[in-house]
């Protein structure tokens, strides 16, 4: 009896996700299915793949085809040792006569799984073709958008064109320009995805359409920087500022305020303003970075200042570094 390499079917890691394995599922199942297929082998490539399906989309019965795995040998002809046990789950609990590896796809029925299936987790097999018709979700689709910072602060609604990969009735995917009207909520981080329900690639057979995923970006602001909820102002301070204090007027994202600057602020100081970030239930903060800016030496006048700071003011900003 063959051994049946179910991840190698599947072309999934060991360590794959369940929503990596769903993932490959379907778009082996949408390859391979006998209804739309070119390939010559394509039935018996899509048992394969409903079969390897219904092991590991199952926590039990992967767990107990692991266990297996870990002690097989790497013959083909393959044996259940003796007194097998996979982990003592009852695999035909629920289970369907022909064996349902459609999951939420809806209809499709496998006409009967191998004999190495069999060995391990005792499924009954159908006699006979008894395909149904056949019907599949939709695959999901994903694209970037990228907003403005500020509608992540108040929401918006804006009108987003996109180039979505669409299947003719040839079946040759063509690119389409869809033109979606979307509902951007307050508070939303980048990286982020806002899902729009059924406005992924169409189903076959009747089946339902997938949905459209829409990872968030920021366009780059010529004031702000964003990390996480936090967002990050630099702020061009004059010396004397930094050095004596200073109110002054700074914007934020949710309008302008008076603020305090200590005296004695270093360049690269941080001003956390709480509260003051990307909105949500638990509010990121603002933070106003001090950026100190020296004044151009262009005349007498403050070139006499300048010197004057030099001879009165004891000061060495390179007082810690080791210099000969």
């Amino acid at each position: 009896m063959e051994y049946k390499d179910y991840y190698k079917i599947m072309g999934v890691d060991k360590k794959a996700t369940d929503t990596e394995i769903k993932r490959a599922y379907r778009k082996l199942a949408r390859k391979y299915h006998p209804d739309v297929s070119k390939e010559a082998d394509a039935e018996v490539k899509f048992k394969e793949v409903g079969e390897a399906y219904e092991v590991l989309k199952d926590k039990e019965k992967r767990a107990a085809y692991d266990q297996l795995g870990s002690n097989w040998n790497g013959q083909q002809d393959f044996t259940p040792p003796p007194g097998w046990d996979p982990g003592g789950f009852d695999f035909n609990r629920g289970r369907s006569t022909g064996g349902t590896y459609s999951d939420e796809f809806g209809g499709g029925q496998s006409e009967d799984f191998s004999d190495f299936f069999e060995s391990l987790f005792g499924q009954g097999r159908s006699t006979g073709s008894r395909r149904r018709g056949f019907q599949m979700q939709g695959e999901d689709n994903h694209a970037k958008i990228q907003i403005d910072l500020e509608d992540s602060f108040n929401g918006a609604s804006r009108s987003i064109t996109l180039q979505m990969p669409e299947a003719g009735a040839d079946g040759r995917v063509t690119q389409r320009t869809r033109t979606l009207k979307v509902s951007i909520p307050k508070g939303i981080k980048q990286g982020q995805q806002i899902r729009l329900g059924g406005q992924g690639s169409a189903g076959h057979g009747g089946g339902k359409k997938g949905d459209l995923y829409l990872e968030i970006e920021f366009r780059s602001h010529r004031h702000y920087r964003v990390e996480g909820a936090d967002v990050f102002l630099d702020l061009p301070l004059a010396p004397w500022e930094a050095a004596l204090g200073a109110k002054i007027k700074v914007p934020t994202p949710a309008g302008a305020i008076d603020l305090t600057i200590p005296a004695n602020s270093q360049a690269g100081k941080k001003l956390r303003l709480k509260g003051r970030g990307l909105p949500s239930k638990v509010p990121g903060d603002l933070y106003v970075v001090v950026q100190i800016v020296l004044p151009p030496a262009g005349n007498n006048k403050a070139r006499e200042l300048f010197e004057q700071m030099r001879d009165n003011v004891e000061f060495n900003p390179r007082a810690d570094m080791e210099v000969a």
